[in-house]
């Protein structure tokens, strides 16, 4: 399928720090969004000289009928790939995502332990309070997508370009591999800095009390947002996120 220019991917090579390493940054856009709720985030970093990596999940950035093919799996496969590469050319990693992006790169550190310097969430999700999810099992048979979750930013005149539809089946699976995700928190131990908004309308409180509670980082910190919804990376805050993560990264990552 063609890719929307706006769902187009951005990366840098970075450049060598003064002890010489080059340090990676690898950022995931969320459920049904694509890379455009990213790169300006992943543009500042680049600034900052960091490489880095905005990679289109699968099935994100064409249509919502394409996006019905893929699933959970597929993103993180995706993921995964890209910290691979990004890691055969740095010599350490950072990874951060926005909703289930930020959910993606938790299941990397959870699978991947000693590999991530640093973990940074913007309004992850791995638990919810809504209580119509409880029927996916049943109506992703029935139907094959709902209204729109995306565009839930509170600054005017700023668009995410997410689908006008959400998929079922997708959702299901990300739903399905909540409780796994859940299980595995204990397992991370890189340092973790997880900004929420305080008035987000897709993904409630929940999830970053499970987060912050479960993981094993003795480095774990929380930013609450004041001036945002849910896609805080485009929204009034995302000054705040751009400069607190860059912050965040030379700190975890100084020799």
């Amino acid at each position: 399928m063609p890719v929307a220019e706006h769902a187009e991917t951005f990366s840098s090579e970075g450049t060598p720090d003064p002890t010489g390493r080059r340090i990676g940054v690898l950022l995931s856009h969320g459920f049904t969004g694509s890379p455009a709720s990213m790169v300006p985030w992943g543009k500042y970093l680049a600034e900052q000289g960091y490489a880095v990596a905005v990679p289109r999940l699968p099935g994100h950035g064409t249509t919502w009928q394409e996006m019905t093919t893929t699933r959970y799996a597929d993103y993180y496969a995706a993921i995964e790939k890209e910290f691979d590469e990004l890691k055969a050319r740095t010599d350490v990693v950072v990874v951060g995502g926005l909703s289930m992006g930020g959910c993606l790169t938790l299941t990397l550190t959870e699978r991947r332990p000693g590999e991530v310097a640093g973990l940074v969430m913007v309004n992850p999700a791995v638990a919810s309070t809504n209580k119509q999810l409880l029927l996916l099992p049943v109506m992703k048979h029935l139907v094959a997508a709902f209204p729109a979750i995306g565009n839930d930013i509170k600054k005017e005149g700023v668009v995410e370009y997410a689908y006008p539809k959400t998929p079922l089946k997708p959702l299901a699976s990300m739903l399905a591999e909540w409780k796994r995700i859940r299980a595995d928190l204990p397992k991370v131990t890189a340092p973790v800095l997880l900004f929420r908004s305080a008035d987000d309308h897709v993904v409630d409180p929940s999830s970053a009390r499970i987060i912050l509670d479960g993981i094993s980082s003795s480095d774990k910190q929380e930013r609450v947002l004041t001036e945002s919804y849910h896609v805080a990376t485009l929204d009034n805050d995302a000054p705040q996120i751009f400069a607190e993560s860059a912050a965040f990264i030379r700190r975890v990552c100084a020799p």
